[in-house]
């Protein structure tokens, strides 16, 4: 049985929905403009691709002569996620979103609204829901979700864990039940349901912000449907991580992050330089990942061959730093060989169509 229902845009049937913050602190929400604006900047990887990169990655194997340029250091954001914790036993926190929530500016921007939208792309998040949840599934009905209701725009509520939800539930506790869903469902019910957006923690700095569907949409366009490598880095690190981080650039690729060189000439990929002095390729899980950094890169896809192919073409880099912005994680050369062997194969595959083509 599904949990969600599907509804149309404006419908306003109270039986699949529940107003509970009908006067949200949200101005004008957030005039349109911002999240407008934060759209857009969320789809610049429509642009043209940037040409002249100085690692190879529309060619296999064949390095680009031109020096590298002038790599960054390592970031100074923390390696891992915060220590996992429960404000209720059994309900984990989602640390990563409600800590940027807490730093949610008293006048939002732009910056602020992608920073939200790149944490809530990890972890669980918590709906609340007016009645018995079991009982209201079991009879076949829609879950009655609480809701925000600001100028006749209706936005899902959402919760980063059991203190927020306690600080939304005011004197109504008795009559709620909880339900803890993977963020991405959340997010993509948010989308299919026709809510107008999404607001997390609506108790505290976190209802100055909402993430329109638009934004939403955009971002879930461009992520892994599982939020693999986001998930990874905000959880427990073992020895098992940076093997599944590689498995997930295998199966999906990533970005890499584009701009204009300091020197002046042409464009440049962002790396970043170990302390001991080894070479990095900065890349991105997610272009809200390049974005959030704030510069003036533009965020590229690449494939796994051509990962492979930028260590390839470059043996003088050390391997790749994931998600600089952080939780981040270093891989090394010598644990990528899977890109590399990807690379091989699909160098193989295009020699051996240019020989039939020449045959031809």
């Amino acid at each position: 049985m599904a949990l969600f229902s599907r509804r149309p845009k404006k419908d306003s049937d109270p039986k699949g929905e529940v107003p509970v913050d009908a006067q949200a602190d949200v101005d004008e929400v957030q005039q349109d403009v911002n999240a407008a604006v934060a759209a857009e900047q969320a789809d610049v990887t429509d642009a043209e691709p940037v040409p002249h990169v100085p690692i190879s990655v529309s060619t296999y194997g064949k390095p680009v002569p031109r020096p590298a340029p002038q790599p960054e250091r390592l970031p100074k954001t923390p390696e891992t996620a915060p220590a996992p914790s429960e404000s209720r036993p059994g309900m984990p926190d989602n640390t990563l979103l409600s800590t940027v929530l807490q730093e949610v500016p008293e006048e939002v921007d732009n910056a602020a609204i992608l920073a939200v939208m790149r944490q809530a792309l990890q972890g669980t998040l918590y709906l609340r829901i007016l009645g018995d949840a079991r009982a209201q599934a079991a009879a076949g009905e829609p879950l009655r979700l609480a809701i925000s209701i600001v100028n006749d725009k209706k936005f899902l509520l959402a919760y980063t864990g059991a203190a927020a939800l306690q600080a939304g539930l005011g004197d109504q506790a008795q009559s709620t039940s909880i339900l803890a869903q993977p963020s991405q469902r959340v997010l993509r019910n948010v989308i299919d349901a026709g809510y107008d957006g999404i607001v997390f923690d609506h108790a505290g700095p976190g209802r100055r912000i909402v993430l329109p569907t638009g934004l939403i949409q955009r971002s879930l366009d461009q992520a892994d449907p599982e939020f693999t490598i986001k998930n990874l880095l905000a959880g427990p690190r073992t020895d098992e991580t940076a093997r599944a981080v590689v498995d997930a650039l295998v199966a999906r690729g990533a970005w890499i992050a584009a701009g204009p060189r300091a020197d002046g000439q042409g464009m440049g990929v962002a790396e970043a330089r170990s302390a001991e002095g080894g070479r990095y390729l900065q890349v991105f899980s997610h272009p809200l990942e390049v974005l959030t950094l704030r510069r003036e890169d533009q965020p590229m896809p690449l494939t796994a061959a051509q990962l492979g192919a930028a260590l390839k073409s470059e043996s003088g880099l050390d391997g790749f730093l994931i998600d600089p912005a952080g939780p981040w994680i270093r891989i090394e050369r010598a644990e990528l060989d899977a890109l590399i062997t990807i690379a091989d194969a699909a160098e193989a595959v295009d020699a051996a169509a240019d020989t039939d083509d020449d045959k031809a």
